[in-house]
């Protein structure tokens, strides 16, 4: 699709964000020949890049609105341990979006989000695979195994019937339904409490502050200024070029800008027509040492925990936070993982913990991410992802690589428009 007002093949690039979205922009804009300063208000992987679980899950990327969101109850999810929690006192901008996302957790609109995802996941790992090839120090590890772990079969059912939604609606995963016996003789590491578990094929995980430190080094070796502790107050279309200002006043003009701000992403792009509001969804985590580390990613999706092997810990993460992106983090969020996860795992310390994080997903209404131009036709939106910012991360940067300097959207890149 040509792009409603033509530019110029753009020679410099301004991409505002060091998380895996912008640096992976950055990097396939480079293999266009373009060159690229990344700008960053704190630093590389500072946002929801690093803490996060690291799974690569095309199988299973999916919508985050969906039926049994509107389940959980409203006492529910004003409980500060519950997987999914709202603060009592919802400020109007969070209040607007919850209806949106309420509005969007349907049957139906579950199905239109998940035909736009899967054009997009069927080519995700193509992404890693060139970053991979084309110098990338960094690795994607095969899921020897990958576990949905639960106490009952009864709990089982429900990520049975997303599945076949899943395969209904046109994307392929292969998988083994698994006795707890069976399960554990995969992963040690299951408690005897799991009775029931579906293992999952041909899916990668990573250790995500590592990927993305070791895509910023790609990016610097290749020629990229990456500009740390730059916090971008203005970004300004003019004649002579997209001005990009900063808090300390420096001041710089570039033929075109990419906002890959994650969860401040509105901030900056609502200038340019951007309206769709980008949620902070917080999620948390913290690594523990365990007697048998995993083979693979462990999930226990009745208690919405996610495990990853990071060498010799686990890392364990999980809930749904929707507050501020700059709240700190509450303890409490990170307890309630732990005494969720206690029972289901064997001889784990989950009272030895290091690394507690917290970092905020940019949510959307809709559940899809906000990639391609804006209303100027010099700046570009990447950011929305939820989620999915590790698993598509790589091919949004390859496809709004492609759209940036040809003036040409890729048909993945339709349903993601920033203006819709």
């Amino acid at each position: 699709m040509p792009a409603v007002e033509s530019v110029p093949a753009p020679r410099h690039v301004a991409v505002i964000g060091a998380g895996m979205v912008g640096l992976a922009t950055a990097w396939f804009l480079q293999e266009r020949g373009v060159q690229v300063t990344v700008l960053d208000r704190t630093g590389v992987a500072a946002g929801a890049s690093w803490g996060n679980a690291g799974w690569l899950t095309p199988g299973i990327t999916t919508p985050l609105p969906e039926p049994a969101v509107l389940r959980y109850g409203l006492r529910a999810v004003l409980s500060p341990s519950s997987p999914v929690y709202v603060p009592p006192r919802a400020d109007p901008r969070l209040l607007k979006f919850l209806a949106g996302f309420a509005r969007h957790s349907t049957a139906a609109k579950w199905k239109i989000a998940m035909r736009a995802f899967i054009p997009m996941n069927r080519r995700a790992f193509e992404a890693f695979d060139d970053l991979t090839a084309g110098g990338v120090a960094a690795v994607t590890n095969e899921a020897k195994s990958f576990i949905a772990a639960y106490r009952t079969e009864a709990e089982r059912s429900v990520l049975l019937d997303e599945l076949a939604h899943i395969h209904a609606a046109g994307q392929g995963i292969e998988f083994d339904v698994l006795t707890g016996a069976e399960a554990r003789e995969v992963e040690p590491s299951l408690s005897d409490a799991i009775g029931a578990a579906i293992r999952l094929h041909d899916q990668r995980y990573l250790n995500p502050g590592q990927y993305v430190e070791a895509l910023a080094d790609a990016v610097r070796a290749r020629g990229a200024t990456l500009v740390t502790g730059a916090d971008v107050v203005r970004v300004q279309d003019e004649a002579a070029g997209v001005r990009v200002v900063t808090a300390d006043g420096a001041d710089e003009r570039y033929d075109a800008v990419v906002l890959a701000t994650g969860t401040w992403l509105g901030e900056l792009a609502r200038r340019f027509g951007v309206r769709t509001v980008v949620q902070a969804g917080r999620g948390y985590s913290f690594s523990v040492p365990i007697e048998h580390v995993p083979t693979g990613p462990v999930y226990f999706p009745a208690q919405r925990v996610a495990c990853t092997p990071l060498g010799d810990r686990l890392r364990v993460a999980g809930m749904m936070e929707f507050r501020s992106a700059d709240a700190p983090l509450d303890r409490r969020r990170i307890s309630a993982i732990a005494e969720a996860a206690r029972p289901l795992l064997r001889n784990a310390d989950l009272d030895a913990r290091v690394d507690e994080w917290v970092g905020s997903r940019p949510c959307t209404p809709d559940g899809l991410p906000l990639i391609g131009r804006t209303r100027s036709p010099r700046v570009h939106a990447a950011g929305g992802h939820g989620m999915w910012g590790i698993t598509l991360g790589p091919l949004t940067g390859k496809l709004l690589a492609e759209q940036i300097t040809t003036g040409r959207q890729p048909a993945e890149l339709r349903p993601f428009d920033p203006l819709r």
